[in-house]
């Protein structure tokens, strides 16, 4: 079996585990358990919360004392358990504290996939930026696969859904332990006491570029948890108007959806041409337009005749996620010293599914209640507000950060290693 194929595998289950519950447990927990939209944010922001400090600290185990493949399958078994327990509960403390948990240990495993994969392509003289997005865009087909389980199994108002997340977290959790050693990095170099408490990558806040980069990640992180959200009870709402009750979107929310996943497929592939033509500076900066033309098509669209909206909505979704979700995640990769890569990869996850996503589920969260008369939620004016946000970061971006980039075959810009010294 080659590692490729196994690479595949491990990224289609990491996914596929996300994709069982990211998009439509928001409408289990408005349509069954009636929990309100800052109830729904705040369970929602939990990932951001696990992610705050989660991804560091098993970034740092990974980088310091223990086979990172071996962290990735313990933290997959241990989510798998919680995601199981969250199934056995209906009250919002009970609901909200499981899957508090279980974020804690799902969240971490998305940065340590990432780091499995590419020290494993470099054991085997592959290269990241040519070699990983074609086994990432298997990820994003177990997304959408699991997505359509769960729509058509019915499930999307069910708990029966973290089921099927949790047994193929199980299984993951399984299989990471057969996957090739990825050892601490040893080093004869003397340790400092920053080394030594694995804050190494914090020291990439002192390049501006990276401030910046990182900053910026936190707000675009805060725009894709917005529609995670609510996004399937945005369409789900549609079903209390007679008109578009029987409707395609009504009834099949997650496939609907679903077309912003494989949109993710399409701009994973191209990612290496973008960012080796264009450099991170631009490639971002589509993404950020990409989530304005998000917002703003949804605002406009509906099930009927403004259903077109809503597709394209989903299709320029691919770009504003992969453009600075996955290019980013490279970014760092080629930026920053072999000795803090995995800190340097949980720090990206601290700051995009931390930071961002905690105020992006609490804040969206309120918008909705903001917005919402007597049960009934405004939409457009909803949607007209993220747009606004998103625009905002456009204007900004391009005049704070500045990276200069060098076209140049399998490189992102100029990758230099990171002085990792206190001074």
């Amino acid at each position: 079996m080659s590692i490729k194929f196994r690479l595949t595998l491990m990224n289609f289950l990491q996914f596929f585990i996300w994709g069982s519950w990211l998009i439509s447990l928001n409408v289990y927990l408005d349509k069954s358990l009636h929990f309100t939209g800052g109830q729904i944010g705040s369970i929602y922001a939990t990932m951001g919360i696990a992610s705050l400090f989660m991804p560091a600290i098993m970034g740092i185990i990974a980088d310091k004392w223990i086979n990172t493949e071996r962290v990735f399958g313990i933290c997959h078994i241990i989510s798998g358990f919680l995601l199981y327990k969250a199934t056995t509960v209906t009250d919002y403390e009970s609901v909200y504290l499981y899957m508090l948990l279980n974020t804690m240990f799902y969240m971490p495993t998305i940065a340590l996939n990432n780091t499995v994969s590419y020290e494993v392509l470099e054991q085997k003289q592959l290269t990241a930026v040519k070699d990983f997005p074609p086994i990432r865009v298997w990820g994003t087909v177990g997304f959408i696969i699991a997505m359509w389980m769960v729509d058509l199994l019915g499930l999307t108002n069910s708990a029966l859904q973290l089921y099927i997340s949790a047994g193929a977290s199980l299984l993951l959790g399984v299989y990471a332990f057969t996957m090739p050693k990825c050892t601490p990095k040893q080093s004869k170099e003397k340790r400092t006491i920053v080394s030594m408490l694995g804050l190494d990558a914090f020291v990439l806040f002192r390049q501006q570029k990276m401030l910046v980069f990182f900053v910026f990640a936190m707000f675009l992180g805060a725009a894709l948890q917005i529609t995670n959200t609510f996004g399937g009870a945005f369409l789900t709402d549609f079903g209390s108007q007679p008109q578009y009750a029987n409707s395609f979107a009504v009834q099949h929310p997650s496939i609907l959806i679903s077309i912003s996943q494989i949109s993710e497929t399409l701009f994973i592939l191209a990612i290496p041409f973008f960012l080796q033509r264009f450099g991170i500076k631009k490639v971002m900066l589509m993404s950020i337009v990409a989530w304005v033309l998000r917002f703003g098509l949804f605002a406009l669209g509906d099930p009927g005749t403004g259903l077109p909206l809503l597709i394209l909505s989903m299709i320029v979704y691919g770009m504003a996620f992969d453009f600075f979700n996955i290019s980013g995640s490279l970014f760092v990769e080629k930026e920053t010293s072999i000795k803090i890569r995995a800190s340097a990869q949980g720090l990206f996850m601290v700051m995009t599914n931390g930071i961002g996503a905690y105020l992006g589920g609490v804040i969206s969260g309120w918008i909705v209640d903001y917005f919402t008369v007597n049960g009934a939620k405004d939409w457009q004016s909803i949607w007209l507000s993220f747009a606004a946000y998103a625009l905002v970061l456009g204007i900004i971006f391009p005049v704070v950060f500045r990276y200069r980039h060098t076209p140049a075959a399998g490189k992102i810009g100029k990758a230099k290693a990171v002085d990792i010294t206190p001074h």
